[in-house]
């Protein structure tokens, strides 16, 4: 089966890529098929606006399309994310530093049925950038001693809200090839 993932996140496709196609699947980022998303995100929840997303990147190609929301806080990419973030939390306490990771997914397939699945990672906030894997918040999100940033891919994707949305998602996807094979 062959998907487009609605995001024009990197990060997030070679997550994708990494999870879905040792279980056969194609994967396609939305810059490999030429194209790009430009959809108001108006939901009012990770799951609506992942709905939203996945609907229209679905309706532009054909392909069943999962869609990923996150939002964009600084408005200037990651760095700026992090370096706001920092600034929000400046004299705040290690115990008051919590932080969840939340993916929402939803799969729109041609046929308009719908395949959600959700995963949450909780962890903390630390104080400066750590390591120089992931993406995003990673170098600032600690789960147990370690940033994401400092964890490699297979052991992130073990413990972290995409890694646990996507297996939960690609048992439901499976149910769905049983019944419509």
């Amino acid at each position: 089966m062959k998907f487009v993932i609605a995001t024009g996140n990197e990060g997030k496709v070679r997550e994708f890529k990494r999870i879905l196609e040792p279980m056969g699947f194609e994967v396609l980022s939305l810059k490999e098929m030429g194209l790009t998303l430009d959809v108001e995100e108006t939901g009012t929840t990770f799951a609506e606006n992942a709905r939203i997303k996945a609907q229209e990147a679905c309706r532009l190609t054909g392909l069943a399309a999962p869609g990923i929301y996150s939002a964009r806080y600084s408005g200037e990419g990651d760095d700026g994310n992090n370096q706001k973030l920092l600034r929000q939390l400046a004299g705040v306490p290690a115990e008051k530093r919590t932080g969840r990771y939340i993916c929402a997914i939803s799969c729109i397939f041609p046929d308009q049925t719908e395949l959600t699945a959700e995963g949450i990672c909780e962890g903390k906030i630390g104080y400066a950038l750590s390591g120089d894997h992931g993406f995003g918040y990673d170098p600032l999100f600690y789960v147990g001693e370690r940033s994401f940033g400092q964890y490699g891919d297979e052991e992130k994707d073990k413990i972290s809200h995409r890694g646990k949305a996507l297996r939960l998602f690609c048992e439901k996807l499976k149910e769905y090839q049983a019944k419509n094979d």
